[in-house]
């Protein structure tokens, strides 16, 4: 009976290192005993009892867990004499945080347009890393804050081009990182509520006190105030800073003012000394989401205002958006003071979407206006809302009164139209990327396409302006179209999920997405939390969506994917797309058949036709979008055959596209991926860039190619067979040259925004494709129309060359890691850290040209153009090891060496190298972690566990030359690291519960990898690298997966546990043995009780 007990006790001891329910276990318990006569006479089974034995088994325990959480120092050194070593060396507390820094550079790449919400990647990632590095909240949250603060530091002076600007930046800051810390704070007190509820079933229910996370939130705001450096605002956003202050300041003065009183102050009514900083806004926007209270405003250094200073103008002013609330009609003064004036609540968003489904059409215009404007792009506290506001408006609900046959849609046509227009700028589609609402807009998208593109309905505006079905299906297709990388065929795509972000890979997956997202939405407590955010008035349709909703759409995509495939054929004489497309023709080169032989589809071959007929080709165009897409590649092909030909000029042709795009800015969605597909069939001669037929890049050419040098040099890329200054003639192939031709004769407004943000990825990505030097051809002939687009223009040059030089790839890594580790001889980079590996971004200039990037700028803003991902996954690991490889022979920086060997350190000199070493293995895995994961996601860390490090294990390693304590010192190393670097991928990519999508991806490659640990460890397998290498990596993979992540040890099935607790059993490893058998579950528990008793725990 006694030994019986014994087991029982053993198991309770598992139970309590694994439970998050203790409360609840004990009441439960409590209830048993007062009906169990047995229990109560129990001399261990009472619940003082259990209380006492969970105290002492966990003081016993702990321990247990310490050792694990530190074995083979694999946790962050800390103390004096470490901690002063590791600034030698460069590695400063911020590059803990080094993987949130990659990724907020990552998300702001505007060269594509990002599947899953940055919000939710960001949430899973802070986790990650405040699970491995085994810090608190506060530190944790701090240094969120300090990579997104890096983040917008970086964008002090960026450079001009078609690229996110600094309203995205600050949306990151103001309105991601905020709603990523919201998540955290969240799911803890949802948490603590539920265990509340569920251990208060008869008492009287107390309010709830905050979680552990929230008080260290809020002191991590705080000490945000210390940083000066971080907190200086843009240029571009001190006023807002000031608002901020001033709003405090009326708080602690006791003035009573409207919402959005103080959005709309001058800078006269601010207070003397009122210089508000990024600080400021942080706390105005957690103070407007609840994270913080008004409390805040009292913190020390918050305001600096004498007592006796009022400001000015306060009495009797009412802001515009109080005006609204209070009922004020939505004249053109009003509305103008909207538009240029932030939402201040959710309440305000309401009332615009009300005046939307119920007002007039001046008054639906003038909300779509008022949304897309202050309120999108810098309403940074209520920014979600606003864009599924205007999501929800673009699938506006059927009016009560609407009848007859026609869609109500058609009714909404100028409104859809403004927000069309509204959101399509490179920074609105970049802020809806970052909240996750891609898929939405694109199924609220395609009903629009259907129907506007089938029908040649037109309106007369109450500004007299003429709107057109063709004009709002251009809009509305191109922004679609924007959604993924429509000119490339699927197979031709990149392989993996293109990081952590995603790509997209056509329609049927944006809605393949939308209907997963919205039919497991509400499911589980996040998005219950989440749900109470947003507005219960907006009408979202929760229905799925397919492809065969929208025949024209899907028949216009099978015709595109087609196009893009294989050589065009199938134009038959006499029917209406052949008389579409000698109409179309005739249209755009009307010029020159006024004076000869009129050009036709003849021309292409595709046809036997003998031409246009007498029919006038406008009336002939008065036909659907749909149609008139259907007949332009037809018409493409005879154009760019005539111009081969010689029968058309390369300025007519030019002139003619001009006029189509112009007719139908939606076939500039067919222009590129038929020139693009031309260009990759290589049919067409190249033609020369020589000024007279046609541009000429010579000019700026050289000074291009000097640059693109230099920026690679300066990140430590040298490429040889990179000719600068050559004197062959400058040519291209014929449709790539028609292409940028086209684009530069576009003038530079808003409305030729909306083309270029359209063809110019497209022309970047075919460019980069063609021989050297297209790429510069390109960007010279850019840089002579737009100068001070130059160094955006360069520097997206440059990235051509990976493109084409898999060594130039390898040095860029090398340089990241070198640079990061402070091992890099530059000066620029000897100390290391994220400073080192990121710099100044990209946009601060020097005179005479373009500054140079750091090699992580330059990597983030390149590897997109990386063609075979998983060539990344084999350079990456090489790099790690080398790194460890100099880290381990003393490959610190001689001026650290000396300093750590002086009398100062005394004999403890051995210890500080060795835990300074094991530090930065630990940056180094982290940094390969983050690059694995950025580059391509999901797939590349499948593939990492499941193939390429057990073929690494598996095969047989280079002898050393190093000889003596180096070599095993190194061995080790090499275990710990790739320890480090697989379970961190592991994290990123899943996260460390299972509150991400990819979590349920998980256990599969979870099983097979620790299958592969536990035959190795029987004997099964035959291993070909050092025993102290594997033994390493086993210690701490299995370390990290039970202190980090003992949510995946639950789901691997308990005979692999049982054999790894054996192995580990056979090193000695009890300790770790018994942990791994604890947190697997309840099959596991007899394990784990019986290991107990026979080691005698």
């Amino acid at each position: 009976m006694e030994f019986i007990d014994k087991i029982v006790i053993c198991t309770l001891s598992i139970f309590f290192l694994r439970t998050s329910s203790w409360a609840d276990f004990v009441q439960r318990f409590q209830v048993l005993v007062a009906n169990s006569a047995a229990l109560r006479n129990s001399k261990h089974f009472t619940p003082e009892a259990l209380l006492k034995l969970k105290s002492d088994t966990l003081r016993v325990l702990s321990p247990l867990y310490k050792k694990i959480s530190q074995l083979g120092h694999l946790t962050m050194a800390s103390g004096s004499l470490i901690s002063s070593a590791g600034q030698c060396f460069g590695a400063s507390h911020s590059t803990l945080w080094l993987p949130i820094d990659l990724f907020l550079e990552d998300a702001m790449d505007g060269s594509r347009v990002a599947g899953a919400s940055a919000v939710e990647i960001l949430t899973g990632l802070v986790k990650a890393l405040q699970a491995v590095n085994c810090t608190t909240w506060h530190e944790t949250f701090l240094g969120l804050w300090m990579g997104a603060l890096r983040l917008v530091q970086r964008e002090r002076d960026p450079c001009e081009g078609p690229r996110p600007r600094l309203d995205s930046y600050m949306g990151m800051l103001l309105s991601i990182t905020i709603l990523a810390v919201t998540n955290l704070v969240e799911e803890e007190e949802s948490e603590l509520l539920d265990e509340d509820e569920k251990s208060s079933t008869n008492q009287k229910k107390e309010k709830h006190a905050p979680g552990k996370r929230r008080k260290d939130l809020i002191a991590s705001i705080q000490r945000l105030g210390d940083y000066e450096s971080l907190l200086l605002p843009p240029s571009a956003v001190s006023l807002a800073a000031d608002q901020a202050v001033a709003k405090a300041t009326m708080f602690l003065q006791g003035l009573a003012v409207g919402n959005g009183y103080c959005e709309s102050m001058s800078m006269n009514d601010m207070p003397i000394n009122g210089s508000g900083n990024l600080w400021h806004l942080i706390v105005e926007a957690c103070i407007a989401r609840s994270l913080l209270d008004t409390s805040a405003y009292l913190w020390p250094g918050y305001v600096n205002v004498c007592s006796n200073q009022v400001l000015h103008g306060v009495s009797g002013q009412m802001s515009a958006w109080s005006s609204l609330m209070k009922g004020s009609p939505l004249n053109p003064s009003l509305t103008s003071s909207l538009v240029a004036t932030p939402a201040f609540s959710l309440a305000e968003i309401d009332k615009l979407y009300e005046i939307a489904i119920t007002g007039s059409d001046d008054e639906r215009i003038a909300v779509a206006n008022i949304l897309c404007g202050a309120s999108l792009i810098r309403g940074w506290n209520i920014q979600e809302h606003v864009i599924l506001c205007i999501v929800c408006l673009l699938s506006p609900p059927v009016p009560a009164d609407h009848s007859g046959t026609d869609s109500h849609l058609i009714g909404y046509a100028p409104m859809l139209n403004i927000l069309l227009i509204g959101i399509s700028s490179v920074d609105c589609v970049q802020i809806m990327s970052l909240h996750g609402l891609v898929p939405i807009l694109a199924g609220a998208l395609m009903p629009i396409c259907e129907l506007f593109g089938s029908s040649i309905a037109s309106w007369t505006l109450p500004t007299g302006e003429e709107l057109s079905c063709h004009a709002v299906f251009s809009n509305a297709f191109t922004l679609l179209l924007r959604l993924w990388k429509f000119e490339r065929p699927p197979l031709d795509q990149r392989k993996g999920e293109g990081g952590p972000l995603g790509t997209k890979l056509g329609p049927e997956y944006l809605l393949l997405v939308r209907n997963s997202e919205l039919s497991s939405f509400g499911k589980s407590t996040k998005d219950q939390l989440k749900s109470r955010r947003f507005s219960k008035k907006l009408i979202v349709s929760m229905e799925p969506i397919f492809m065969d909703s929208f025949p024209k759409l899907k028949l216009w995509y099978q015709q595109h994917i087609k196009c893009i495939t294989s050589a065009l054929s199938g134009l038959v004489s006499g029917t209406a797309v052949h008389q579409i497309v000698d109409s179309l023709l005739n249209f755009m080169f009307k010029r020159i058949n006024r004076g000869g032989q009129p050009l036709s589809s003849t021309t292409s071959g595709s046809s036997n036709s003998s031409g246009p007929g007498s029919e006038d080709a406008s009336i002939l165009l008065k036909v659907p979008a749909w149609d008139i897409l259907e007949a332009v590649p037809f018409v493409l092909d005879a154009a760019l055959t005539a111009c081969g030909h010689g029968r058309l000029s390369p300025r007519e042709l030019a002139t003619g596209l001009k006029d189509l795009a112009d007719f139908l800015p939606a076939s500039l969605v067919t222009i590129v991926s038929y020139f693009s597909a031309e260009v990759t069939r290589g049919v067409w001669k190249p033609v020369f860039m020589n000024g007279t037929d046609w541009p000429s890049p010579a000019a700026n050419l050289s000074m291009v190619e000097q640059q693109i040098k230099k920026i690679l040099a300066a990140t430590g890329v040298n490429v040889p067979r990179l000719v600068v200054g050559g004197s062959s003639p400058a040519t291209l192939p014929l449709p790539l040259a028609a292409l940028v031709t086209l684009t530069i004769t576009y003038r530079l407004d808003k409305v030729a925004e909306r083309s270029l943000v359209l063809v110019g990825p497209a022309l970047s990505s075919l460019a980069s494709s063609c021989p050297w030097p297209c790429m510069p051809i390109i960007s010279s002939l850019w840089v002579q129309k737009v100068k001070r687009w130059s160094d955006y223009l360069i520097f997206s040059a440059s990235g051509n060359v990976f493109h084409h030089d898999r060594d130039a790839v390898v040095q860029l890594l090398r340089s990241c890691f070198t640079s990061t580790l402070g091992l890099s001889p530059s000066h620029m980079t000897s100390n290391g850290g994220v400073g080192a590996l990121l710099g100044h971004g990209f946009g601060s200039h020097f005179s005479g040209g373009i500054s140079p990037v750091a090699p992580g700028i330059l990597y983030l803003k390149v590897h997109q153009s990386f063609t075979e991902v998983s060539f990344m996954t084999e350079v990456i690991v090489s790099l790690l090891i080398e790194s460890v490889r100099e880290i381990a022979n003393s490959g610190l920086p001689r001026e650290t060496l000396e300093k750590l060997k002086k009398a100062k350190f005394g004999t403890r000199y051995g210890q500080v190298s060795q835990a300074v070493a094991m530090t930065h293995v630990k940056i180094a895995a982290s940094l390969a972690a983050s690059l694995i994961w950025i580059t391509g996601g999901y797939c590349l860390v499948q593939s990492l566990l499941a193939e390429n490090l057990p073929s690494w294990f598996l095969s047989v390693q280079g002898s050393d030359q190093e000889g003596g304590e180096s070599v095993g010192m190194f061995a080790m190393l090499k275990g710990y690291a790739l320890a480090y670097f697989a379970v961190i991928c592991g994290t990123f990519a899943w996260g460390v519960d299972s509150s991400l999508p990819t979590a349920k991806r998980r256990r599969r490659v979870l099983q097979a990898h620790l299958e592969f640990l536990a035959s190795a460890l029987d004997g099964k397998i035959t291993l070909g690298c050092d025993w102290a290498t594997w033994q390493a990596y086993v210690l701490g993979f299995l370390s990290l997966m039970v202190a980090s992540a003992p949510k995946w040890v639950l789901e691997i099935d308990v005979d692999v546990l049982k054999r790894l607790s054996k192995g580990l059993r056979q090193w000695n490893e009890t300790e770790l043995s018994l942990a791994l058998l604890s947190v697997g579950g309840v099959g596991t528990m007899g394990a784990a009780a019986e290991l107990i008793i026979e080691c005698g725990v």
